[in-house]
This record gives structure tokens, sequence and C-alpha cells, in this order.
């Protein structure tokens, strides 16, 4: 970091000048965002201590009804008359059942009202429980003594609707005339109507969550279902402690991204207790419009300081910096940027010495690039010297009638084959040829291939009909399909499939070429070296700049040797010469998984005539 700012007189300027103004500016910005953070935080704990109250208002009118009712039905006298006797009265019963069905339908949050006689075996219940779980457990038999009323802590109960949580009130009902005990009854409460609007009443911008908390620290009603009935500690280990128990308050709770705001509210009637949960990101989401507004404010400011600063110290050592930035920018494959001066100074003088070396250096560039391609142009055609095609097709036209007059047809088919292979390849000296031409050199070499290994392969031709006059370089398939039969099918040992599609892309005038084989595949290291093989050569790069479409060597011949020979080699002859006569558009990509195949692809354009 110090060498990159002491290497720039501009930078060190620019840095040091910018600084004097910006930390200023980020101090406040803090300074901002500290003050803001601490608004919204007793913000959210005001606004949240009123929504615990208004949800402990709600929740003490339940209970104060439940306790009212309650003491109504213990007095009722067809009630206390009811009780009183030694048997059951099924039409009393009846009627009583009624009204305190009644009495329950006409309260939302009232779950069930049950009466338990002391002297006979008769439940008088406005519940369809069918499956009360633990039911034994908060309805036992009448107690002797002084048993008094108590609330039961959460548990759930099956009906036809499924599975509902409630709270219940249990209160002896006592003879008026004698106090002596006559029964039970019990009032359940639905926990869901309890926290129904709980959510509505967003907690920290509904981000926070709210409980109720019983005497004995068990989750009572919840926004969150899963923790009904579990103890606070075992869920919030150390809350329950920072708790004051029957005052309000707020603390703090967890650490990190774990940490929140708690905010807690006693319940008068029953000792529970309200507790209401903040997220400390909430905070600096709430806080996030001022936040943007001070960071706004602070980049602006820093903006407007940077860009005069640097317009400045630009004005002073422009000419330096133009000249180390064409200096530290030299790309090989383009000549060096020209420096532009109107001055005749120190730096005038130096920026005319760097033309001159960049004019000598692209001099030296072309000539190498002519040199390397004279030397291939010429290496080429030793090797297409060395095949005389008319003696060429002499010979094979006897060989054919030999094998004829032999009637041995596989020979005579498989130099026909070889030999219109043959004709296609060299194509006059010609670089191009239709598509049609090249769909029928792949044919001719499969039907020699085909012979030499009968039944192990069979290829098949997707080629749409508006691209067969179209022009396309020429034995660009052949070693793909090649690389296919021997490198794809032949290790599997079984018949296998290649598939040769050639398509119009619909976007643009190109013409995409696919070679799908079902063969062995390579493995993901196999591929990567592939891949990496086919990455061009810095003498290919640099032929590619230099040679013009008219100076492309002609290199089909010994493409064709090769190809044969090594299929590696073969695709990367094959993406060199893609690279020299279309450009990086319309290099080889390929894919394949081991066991599942081989697929190569490249693109090119859409040539209208003859090249």
């Amino acid at each position: 970091m110090v060498r990159w700012l002491t290497s720039s007189l501009q930078r060190k300027l620019s840095v040091v000048v910018t600084a004097s103004m910006i930390v200023p500016l980020l101090a406040l910005g803090l300074f901002a965002f500290l003050f803001s953070s601490r608004i919204t935080e007793e913000k959210t704990k005001l606004s949240g201590m009123d929504t615990l109250k208004q949800v402990e208002a709600n929740l003490r009118y339940m209970l104060q009804d439940a306790e009212n009712l309650s003491i109504f039905l213990i007095g009722e006298r067809d009630i206390q008359q009811y009780l009183s006797r030694d048997e059951d009265h099924e039409r009393d019963r009846l009627d009583i059942l009624g009204r305190m069905t009644n009495l329950a339908a006409s309260k939302k949050y009232i779950a069930s009202i049950a009466i338990y006689p002391g002297r006979f075996d008769a439940t008088l219940s406005t519940a369809t429980w069918y499956e009360p779980d633990g039911g034994s457990l908060f309805y036992p038999s009448l107690p002797g003594g002084n048993a008094d009323k108590r609330w039961t802590g959460v548990y759930p109960v099956r009906n036809y609707a499924g599975i509902q949580n409630v709270i219940t009130l249990i209160r002896p009902i006592r003879s008026i005339h004698d106090y002596r005990p006559i029964g039970w009854l019990t009032i359940s409460l639905n926990e869901s109507a309890i926290s129904k609007g709980w959510p509505a009443l967003g907690l920290g911008r509904g981000e926070g969550s709210m409980e109720l908390i019983g005497s004995t620290g068990e989750v009572l009603s919840s926004m969150d279902k899963s923790r009904l009935g579990l103890n606070v500690s075992d869920l919030e280990p150390g809350l329950i402690t920072r708790i004051e128990k029957g005052h309000s308050g707020t603390t703090t709770y967890g650490e990190k991204e774990g940490k929140r705001t708690v905010l807690y509210y006693p319940e008068e009637l029953t000792g529970w207790t309200l507790i209401g949960m903040v997220p400390y990101e909430q905070y600096r989401s709430e806080n996030s419009y001022l936040i943007i507004l001070t960071a706004i404010a602070v980049a602006l400011s820093a903006l407007i300081s940077g860009s005069l600063v640097w317009f400045t110290v630009r004005r002073v050592t422009r000419p330096l910096l133009v000249l180390t930035r064409h200096l530290s920018r030299i790309d090989p494959k383009r000549p060096l940027p020209l420096f532009q001066t109107d001055s005749d100074d120190e730096i005038g003088k130096l920026g005319e010495s760097y033309n001159l070396l960049g004019a000598h250096i692209e001099m030296l560039k072309e000539e190498i690039i002519r040199g390397e391609a004279r030397k291939k142009e010429a290496d080429l055609r030793v090797l297409q010297a060395q095949i005389n095609p008319h003696f060429l097709y002499n010979t094979l036209s006897s060989i054919h009638w030999i094998a004829l007059m032999s009637k041995e047809s596989r020979i005579a088919d498989m130099v026909e084959g070889l030999s219109d292979f043959l004709r296609i390849s060299l194509n006059k000296g010609q670089d191009y040829c239709p598509v049609a031409q090249e769909i029928a050199h792949i044919r001719h070499y499969v039907r020699v291939q085909s012979i030499r290994f009968p039944d192990q392969f069979v290829l098949h031709y997707i080629v749409d009909p508006a691209l067969e006059q179209r022009m396309m370089l020429k034995l660009l398939l052949q070693p793909l399909v090649e690389n296919a039969m021997i490198h794809g099918i032949q290790p599997t040992g079984s018949r296998g499939t290649i598939t040769i599609m050639i398509q119009k892309d619909a976007m643009v005038e190109r013409m995409n070429i696919l070679v799908l084989d079902d063969g062995a595949g390579m493995t993901p290291d196999r591929l990567e070296q592939l891949r990496a093989s086919l990455v061009p050569t810095d003498e290919g790069s640099l032929l590619t700049q230099g040679i013009h479409s008219k100076e492309k060597p002609k290199v089909e011949q010994l493409q064709l040797e090769h190809s044969l020979s090594d299929g590696g080699y073969g695709l990367r002859n094959v993406n060199e010469r893609l690279l020299l006569h279309y450009g990086t558009d319309a290099l080889l990509e390929v894919d394949s998984r081991e066991g599942g195949g081989t697929r190569i692809s490249f693109s090119i354009p859409i040539l209208e005539e003859s090249r």
C-alpha cells in the first residue's frame, strides 16, 4: 500500500488533500449514525411497551370475563340445586347444559365450559373433545378441604377440527347454604384466540415476537406454536433471572446475531408475564432512512471534494500520468498507443522518444509475423507437394478396377470411398466448401471406417436444408467425427451412435454445429486437460493478429494427416483453424461426462458465396 501510494505524485497529492476533507465528514456521519441508532432503540422500547400494555389489557379482559362467568355459574340457583342432589336428573342437566352452551358460544375466546358433580358421575360440558389429551390430569375428582381455584398450563385437546391448545380455569363449586364442596367448574380459553391479534400489532415493525409466560416459567401462549408448553429457562437460559417479577421493564439478552431487546409486562390477575423480543438488527432497519440520508450526504460531500482535488492535481500531473498509463498498459497484441504532446519541455521530448520506440517495435513485430507466416506456408506446400493428386487418383482407380475384377466388393467400396474422401479433402486448393460437400466428405470417411470397424457405430445427420449450399471452412467435421469414433465409441466395446447437427441460429446470422456421441466420455481431470490444450498459443495468437484473409495458410492436408493419427492434436488443429479463419467467437466448446458421452460444438458465420 505504501509503495503504491509513493509511486505516483498524483496519488500522494490526491490522497493527502482528500483525506484532510473526508475524515471530518466520516466522523460526522459516524456520530449521526450512533445517535440515530440510540434514538431508534428508545423509540422501539417505548412503542413496544405500549403494545404490551394493549395486549395485557385485552388479556385481562378475557381472564376477568372468565372469572366473572365462573362466579355467576357457581352461584346460579339451578346449578346449585342440581349439584346438591344425590343423583343425576337428565332434564335439569340438559337445561343447564343448554345455558352453558349459549354462554360459551357468545364468547369466541372460550373453548368450553364444564361442570363436574361431586356426588354422582355426570359431566356437563360444552366441548366436543373426543380425545381429551391429559384430561384426567386437569379434571381431578372432587377433593376435600379448602381447595381453591387455579389456572392450568397450556395443553392440547382434539376435536372435530383437529388439535386445539387451551388454558383452563378450575375452581370448586360450594353450596351457598353450608359452603361444602359439591362439584368443580372449568372454563377453558382458546390459546389461538389469546394470541390472534399479536402479529397485527407489529412489534418491532413485524420482526419482533411475543409470548405469555406462566408463573412457573411455562410458555402459555406464543406467536411460535412450537414453543407452547415448554419452559423459558430451557428455551432461553438465563432470561427469567433478568425479568423482575411483578414489574415492567426492558433488558438485553443474547450476543452477536442473537442479541435482542426483551420487554416484559406483568398480568396482575394471574401473575403471568407478557414478554416481547425485538432483534437488534431491527434497529438498523428502522433507522435505515436516516442512515441513507447521512450516507448520501457524506458520499456527495466526499465525491465533490474528491472531484475538486482530482481535477486540480490532474491539471498538474496530467502529462506524466498519460505517459505512465501508456507504458503500464502495453499489450503485445496491439501497437503502442501514441503519446500526444504539445510542449517542447522535457516531458514533450520524452513523449517523442516513446513514439519512436513504439514505431520501431511495431516494424520489428510485422517482420517477425511475415517471416513466421512464410515459413508455415512453405512447410505446408512441401507437405502438399508430396502427394500427386493425379497419380494418386489413377492408382486408386486401378486398385478399384482390380478389386472389381476379383469380385472383392468390400475392397472396391473402401478404395472408392477413400478416393472420394481425398478428392474432397484437396478441393482444388480451395479453403472453403458448401456444407453439403462437407457432409459428403464425412459420409465417404464413414464409408471407409465402417469397413474397418463393421457394426461398431452408426452416424445420424441433422442438417438444416437452408444451409446445405452455404459456405464453410472445409475439413472441420472429420477430425471431430474421428475423435468421437476412436476416443468415444471404441473404448466402450459396444455399438455407439454419433450425431452431427447443423442448425441456423435464430438470433444472429451464424450456423451452430454440434458433434455428439454416447461413448465412454472423459473424467473431469481429462476434460480440463483437453480444454487447456485448446487454448491458443502465443504463436497462434500472433499469427491471428498479423495474417490477413488472403495470407492465411492452407493447413488442410497437414490437419488431415495428423487428425488421422492423433485425436487430441486433431481437435487442437481444428480449433486453431477456426481461430485463424473466423476469430475467437468460433472456438470449440467441449463438454463430457465419464460414461455419458462427449459433446463438441462451435459456431461460425453464414457465408453467402464461395470464398
